[in-house]
């Protein structure tokens, strides 16, 4: 009874581990679902500031056109009144010394003579602004070009900028949801291995007694299958690989916490045979809650054995088994993070450290 008080005292422990972890996921799925809605939020926001930039992008895009037309106009002109100004100019140039003095000398008078030669200079004067206003005005749209490629380049910027950021943004909200599922599926898994730690623990060392019990009524009565086969005490290595966590008090690796460890886990990959420790009959096999697919042989003497997590059972209740028989399969069912042997030794029904009968 003591032993028993304690062991509800041990299990009580744990179900009030596992309610503070599942606590804690509840609040990481809560964080994690306002950073999603924050996530998606701002993907809304990027999408409009998108759209707002392609409009800018597609106005820019027509102004730098009609920019380009008004220029590709004022060239054409520049170039046009530039060589009928220059080829004016040479002519007049040439004709200087001459027709200059020639239509001085036509003068009647002084006054004619500075009014002529007044005349000339304007046009000399007028070509040469002519000259400069073109290139003025072909040098402001070149501006204006300029700061319409300017313009849309800063856009197309700002445009790729809002798309790597919404690229971003989603694939930082695929994330989030990918952790918002795998929480519920944690938070599940918690409640359920609430539940069944609770009962299993409590149940175990009843169902092994049951179990004993039924056998002795089948062996008294002679039942067809059943084999009374006693172990020798000393047991062998059920699996061939190493011990991957001991017996006693540890960090669970799936619920998290300090929590007892009733058995020895050895690592070995899915389909590899496990054998059983000592000869023994089957009072046990069958899919047993977190245990998964599981075997217990009974050895005699209050002694038994138990083999979880199995992939496949080769063995069923009643059969007699030598100590090396194949009886299961490695695997990874029930409550277990990856393909391997939970091996539990029980002196009268309750759990004992295995390396100490190996």
């Amino acid at each position: 009874m003591n032993d028993l008080q304690e062991r509800r005292i041990q299990v009580d422990e744990q179900r009030s581990n596992v309610r503070k972890q599942r606590q804690q996921i509840e609040n990481l799925e809560g964080a994690a679902k306002r950073r999603l809605g924050g996530l998606e939020r701002n993907i809304q926001f990027t999408e409009g500031q998108i759209m707002e930039n392609e409009v800018k992008l597609k106005q820019a895009n027509q102004t730098l056109q009609k920019i380009e037309a008004d220029l590709t106009v004022a060239e054409t002109a520049y170039k046009e009144k530039q060589s009928n100004t220059v080829a004016r100019l040479r002519v007049l140039q040439r004709q200087r010394e001459s027709s200059t003095w020639i239509v001085l000398l036509q003068s009647q008078s002084i006054e004619e003579l500075l009014e002529r030669r007044y005349r000339l200079q304007q046009v000399y004067k007028a070509d040469r602004k002519s000259l400069l206003a073109l290139k003025t005005e072909k040098e402001e749209i070149s501006d204006k070009k300029l700061l319409a490629e300017i313009q849309k380049n800063q856009i197309a910027l700002l445009s790729e900028q809002l798309q790597y950021q919404k690229a971003n943004y989603k694939a930082q909200a695929s994330v989030q949801a990918e952790l918002v599922t795998r929480l519920k599926t944690d938070r599940r898994a918690l409640e359920a291995a609430e539940q069944q730690l609770s009962q299993e623990a409590n149940n175990l060392s009843s169902i092994i007694a049951q179990r004993l019990g039924e056998q002795q009524v089948a062996f008294r009565s002679g039942t067809p299958g059943y084999q009374r086969i006693l172990g020798t005490g000393q047991l062998v290595r059920p699996v061939v690989g190493p011990v991957t966590s001991n017996f006693g008090y540890r960090i669970h690796p799936v619920l998290g916490g300090r929590r007892f460890h009733a058995g020895t886990d050895f690592g070995a990959p899915t389909g590899a045979p496990i054998f059983a420790a000592d000869s023994g009959t089957v009072i046990v096999a069958e899919w047993y809650g977190g245990y998964g697919n599981t075997v217990i042989v009974d050895h005699g003497n209050g002694l038994t054995t138990l083999y979880g997590h199995c992939s496949e059972l080769y063995v069923t209740v009643g059969q007699g088994v030598q100590r090396g028989q194949t009886i299961a399969a490695i695997g990874s069912t029930g409550l277990s993070t990856g393909p391997h042997l939970h091996f539990e030794v029980r002196q009268q029904g309750e759990p004992v450290d295995p390396l100490a009968y190996l």
